[in-house]
């Protein structure tokens, strides 16, 4: 797989235009966002948002962690989050391009990514969200994938009817406004999507242990726990070498 990205000014730009049209009201991201909570802790300290768009689900970390880091390259993005989440004073947003920001290792209960890792290295950035992850941490991604195969042909047959009756039932229509299809249209002729077993290869390589899904209106998502300091990555074990010589 080439990782062929965008620039990230061509990025940037793009999303300061979405910024302007983006409302608070359903789409196929927040339709996952219950089902992201749910594989999180109840409580935490520090959380970090990767691609925080307009904050949707940063308000809703910020209801669990005591403090929320939330990062995004697009300027106008992170002006309308901060409006939007002004009784939130626990989120710190940040515009930066995370592929030159270093991260702390080891300093965040959870990481969170939506609808962003494809815009970046992916590789890479697994590795750098990983390490600055505690022990114990939590990484949840929602992402976008090239749906190329016929099992995931069929899926989209599903999807297309589901998703117009979500939207109609959430949103009071079937289709977004026409100005905010024409901006994400453009966006996405752009946009470069991994395979999904690519991505499940990828995530079991660096990753181990993290669990990989498909779901409808074409996204997947992955979630991952850091192993604590000497226990196995695999799932139900632990090294031999942990019971030998514990943790202080």
């Amino acid at each position: 797989m080439a990782e062929t990205i965008r620039s990230m000014a061509q990025v940037r730009e793009d999303f300061d235009r979405i910024a302007l049209i983006a409302d608070d009201g359903w789409d196929h991201n927040r339709h996952y966002h219950p089902f992201l909570l749910r594989q999180l802790p109840a409580r935490c300290r520090e959380a970090l948002e990767v691609g925080c768009g307009t904050g949707a689900f940063a308000r809703l970390l910020a209801q669990r962690a005591d403090r929320v880091l939330a990062l995004d390259l697009s300027p106008e993005t992170v002006r309308v989050a901060r409006a939007r989440s002004a009784r939130y004073p626990n989120i710190a947003f940040e515009v930066t391009d995370v592929t030159s920001r270093p991260l702390p290792a080891d300093r965040f209960d959870v990481i969170a990514s939506i609808a962003t890792l494809h815009h970046l290295p992916f590789r890479a950035m697994l590795s750098g969200l990983s390490a600055s992850l505690t022990p114990g941490g939590t990484l949840i991604v929602l992402d976008l994938y090239d749906r190329s195969g016929p099992g995931d042909r069929l899926m989209d047959l599903a999807a297309v009817p589901t998703s117009c009756a979500w939207r109609l039932a959430r949103c009071g229509r079937l289709r977004e406004p026409a100005e905010a299809r024409r901006i994400w249209a453009e966006h996405g002729r752009h946009d470069v999507y991994m395979k999904f077993e690519e991505i499940r290869r990828t995530a079991n390589e660096l990753l181990p242990g993290a669990v990989v899904r498909r779901h409808l209106f074409w996204r997947y998502s992955l979630v991952w726990r850091k192993p604590l300091r000497g226990q196995d990555p695999t799932p139900g074990r632990r090294l031999a070498s942990a019971a030998c010589h514990p943790c202080p």
